[in-house]
């Protein structure tokens, strides 16, 4: 389940950049306005969870949708397949191996996390995070910071390149980081609420949180 309970609960410095890091003000107002211009969001996702020695310990891919405000569909491929569901008011995360369904409320805190954060309420980052960020050339990097105690990440870094998510990574408080690439991004591209929402598979057991 940590794979996606790391973007549920939790909820991203790169060769080349400049070195001078912005002030908090300046960095909101830059993160803001990235976020704001991506409406909708698709594509396809590679995550990559590391130990603090950098071994491997999971690998997986799949696809992503996400519509502001709320919105967000996130599907793990097989061999460990798993379906998280946002319409903005519950979140359904279903495992089909277990034929098990916990369904949470989309509550403030569910909505700091880092896969909610992309779909979520920009004007909310400043309550949330403390923020700084470097650019250079068509790539931006934020480092987020939770003001939160009882968060499952420490830092959280998000790039974008040519003003479209790239990757972000999650490391937490023992060292283990989690990078998550985006591939094939479509910016602003309609799509169909009836993904947003989830019909619980007959004869599957239901968690209610």
């Amino acid at each position: 389940m940590r794979l996606i309970r790391v973007l549920l609960l939790a909820a991203l410095t790169m060769t080349g950049l400049a070195a001078h890091a912005a002030g908090d003000e300046q960095s909101v107002q830059r993160l803001t306005e990235l976020l704001g211009k991506a409406q909708t969001l698709s594509g396809r996702f590679s995550q990559l969870t590391l130990d603090g020695s950098g071994t491997q310990l999971q690998e997986a891919s799949g696809e992503m949708a996400l519509k502001r405000p709320g919105l967000l569909r996130w599907h793990t491929d097989a061999p460990m397949e798993q379906l998280l569901v946002s319409n903005g008011e519950k979140v359904w995360l279903y495992d089909p191996d277990l034929q098990q369904v916990t369904i949470q409320p989309l509550d403030q805190r569910m909505s700091h996390t880092p896969a909610l954060l992309l779909s979520g309420d920009v004007s909310k980052i400043r309550e949330n995070f403390t923020i700084t960020h470097k650019e250079g050339g068509s790539v931006v990097d934020f480092i987020l910071k939770p003001k939160a105690k009882d968060t499952l990440f420490d830092t959280l870094r998000l790039s974008f390149r040519n003003g479209v998510i790239n990757d972000m990574q999650l490391i937490d408080s023992i060292g283990q980081r989690t990078n998550i690439l985006f591939l094939g991004v479509k910016l602003n591209q309609p799509l169909d609420n009836s993904q947003f929402t989830f019909k619980v598979p007959e004869g599957a057991d239901i968690i209610q949180e």
